[in-house]
């Protein structure tokens, strides 16, 4: 048993503050841990999302010492003791609360995608690898913190303009399954902003579910938009076909 302090961030969107907590930890504990100690013992009012503890529902997102972290999978023995640990809610998103913040845009977003549509002439036969591909990318638990580190989200607040790496693995997810049949490229270059990531690969460096976000989903998808839009084949076949400018909804064709 010793005892360890907490900066925590208390306040809402009118402001608020850093409010130091000591805290008596136990070998093993996680930032959670202490902070549902905090509420138990010191703040009662502390806003705090959770729900499973076991690093599958994402709620628990939050800036632990400057890093986007899982607080229920960040280790108190990571940080040197004697440390203080400063816990602060996910910049990206609006505060309602202390560590509580409002990600709702985030399910906006995800209306915008077009669901699985199966190909007109697809046989429901696949071939394992295939299936790979894509499975890697529904282990997404939506905690956001990809989200939250993107400098176009975070920095820049371009959220009329892009998606953010969370919704291109989606799209991954969807465009790289072998039997779905539609084609979401030019809505990932105009609506999408697919343009807008500078691959700096630090969506993929807090994601808890180690997935490859940059290498695996955002890299593809902006190699398929640039075939689809600037190849110059691809520009002149367009233009003698009028591609599909006349369609209701251009970021949607079927796929050939």
């Amino acid at each position: 048993m010793s005892t360890r302090t907490f900066k925590i961030f208390r306040g809402d969107k009118e402001g608020g503050k850093d409010v130091d907590y000591n805290v008596e930890v136990e070998e093993g504990m996680v930032v959670l841990d202490a902070v549902h100690q905090i509420q138990r013992t010191q703040a009662g009012d502390l806003a705090c999302r959770w729900n499973c503890k076991a690093a599958k529902c994402g709620s628990c997102s939050a800036e632990v010492n400057g890093k986007p972290r899982l607080m229920c999978k960040t280790r108190l023995d990571d940080f040197p003791e004697g440390e203080t640990i400063s816990v602060h809610p996910i910049k990206a998103f609006p505060i309602i609360r202390d560590l509580v913040t409002d990600v709702s845009w985030n399910y906006e977003v995800n209306k915008k995608i077009p669901p699985f549509t199966p190909r007109k002439d697809a046989n429901w036969v696949m071939y394992q690898e295939d299936m790979d591909r894509v499975q890697e990318f529904r282990k997404c638990i939506e905690c956001f913190l990809c989200q939250d580190v993107c400098h176009v989200l975070r920095n820049h607040d371009k959220k009329d303009q892009f998606y953010g790496p969370r919704f291109m693995v989606r799209v991954a997810s969807l465009e790289m399954h072998p039997l779905d049949g539609l084609d979401r490229t030019k809505l990932l270059k105009n609506e999408g902003g697919i343009g807008l990531c500078n691959i700096t690969k630090c969506c993929t460096e807090v994601c808890p579910e180690d997935i490859h976000i940059t290498d695996n989903a955002i890299i593809p998808l902006k190699e398929r938009v640039v075939d689809q839009f600037y190849d110059p084949v691809q520009m002149i076949w367009r233009a003698l076909t009028g591609g599909n400018d006349g369609n209701k909804n251009p970021g949607l064709q079927q796929k050939d």
